[in-house]
């Protein structure tokens, strides 16, 4: 199948995901009396927390305070903790940090290397940095654009890379996140990648037409599906861009409980494994909080955040644009 006819493929399946919210019988929920809900990772065998921990959190901290932000995460019930060279020191200060418990948490990192010797160079970098033998889950890192894709299977690509590490142990699971549905669809169509990890996010899904296409072909290959931005509120304002009060943040996020309460909801009234909040410190420990409340969206609720996403700029869309 050509990728075009792929890429056109995917839209009726993409109507059986608009009826929402979905139906979360079809992924596994183990929900304790207090703490995090786990679910399934795919076919993995893994159970993770509905909430992960991005290294963000930690790039720039002190040793003391990485430390500490670690602890209270694992003290309340996540297990699912992911890192990227790209995020400035965060595998610096994530290492230490992490490493008294790395046998009891799942581990997993990215890169942006596309061809096959580089991306054997970083992760050979990112163990070292990060303390382990191996990484629970390695991934492709924010594809977006098909030349991407094609670099990336082709001779010499990233992929074999992948491949031969886990092959060789280094890696458990392989996996890709993608910032556009085509490099999504097309990396889901040409390789059985173990998990996905993709913006799930009320805008970006009713008003971007972005994200129903891509989980609805990760779940009939029954993969783990991993959530971005279930915390974005929307594009900076131009007058904000240079000046907002979240420098680790792209987008504006949300800030207040409520809107993030209903943010964070979306996301995982969607049959996703767990959603990675923003690298914001605060706004991740707000998020925590939240998360240990979690219930399923009403069908009443979930057409009021449609309403709501109708007029609200998204940050990614479908087509995608240039």
């Amino acid at each position: 199948m050509k990728r075009r006819d792929f890429l056109k493929s995917a839209a009726p399946a993409a109507a059986m995901l608009r009826s929402f919210p979905a139906d979360l019988s079809a992924i596994q929920r183990d929900k304790p009396p207090t703490g995090l809900e786990r679910r399934a990772l795919g076919k993995t065998g893994e159970r993770l927390s509905i909430l992960g921990f991005g290294g963000i959190v930690v790039t720039n901290a002190s040793a003391e305070q990485a430390t500490q932000r670690v602890k209270e995460a694992i003290e309340a019930g996540i297990n699912y903790f992911d890192v990227a060279p790209s995020y400035g020191n965060a595998e610096d200060m994530l290492g230490p940090a992490l490493e008294p418990y790395r046998k009891n948490v799942f581990l997993a990192c990215k890169t942006t290397e596309r061809a096959r010797a580089g991306a054997a160079k970083e992760l050979e970098s990112s163990l070292k940095k990060m303390r382990t033998d191996h990484f629970d889950l390695y991934q492709l890192h924010a594809v977006t654009k098909p030349a991407e894709v094609d670099t990336i299977l082709g001779p010499n690509g990233a992929l074999e890379t992948f491949v031969q590490a886990r092959k060789a142990g280094k890696v458990r699971f392989l996996g890709f996140s993608a910032h556009s549905v085509e490099a999504a669809l097309a990396l889901l169509k040409s390789f059985d990648f173990d998990t996905i990890l993709y913006p799930v996010n009320y805008a970006t899904w009713h008003a971007g037409n972005f994200g129903p296409q891509v989980l609805e072909k990760a779940r009939e290959k029954k993969m783990g599906i991993l959530a971005l931005k279930s915390l974005a509120k929307r594009p900076w304002p131009a007058e904000m861009q240079e000046n907002h009060p979240h420098p680790k943040c792209w987008y504006e996020p949300f800030d207040k409980p409520e809107e993030a309460m209903m943010g964070l909801r979306f996301t995982l009234s969607h049959p996703v494994t767990a959603a990675v909040p923003p690298g914001d410190e605060n706004i991740f420990k707000m998020a925590l909080e939240l998360a240990v409340k979690f219930q399923p969206l009403s069908e009443k609720e979930a057409e009021e955040i449609k309403r709501k996403a109708m007029s609200t700029p998204p940050l990614f869309q479908y087509p995608m644009k240039g």
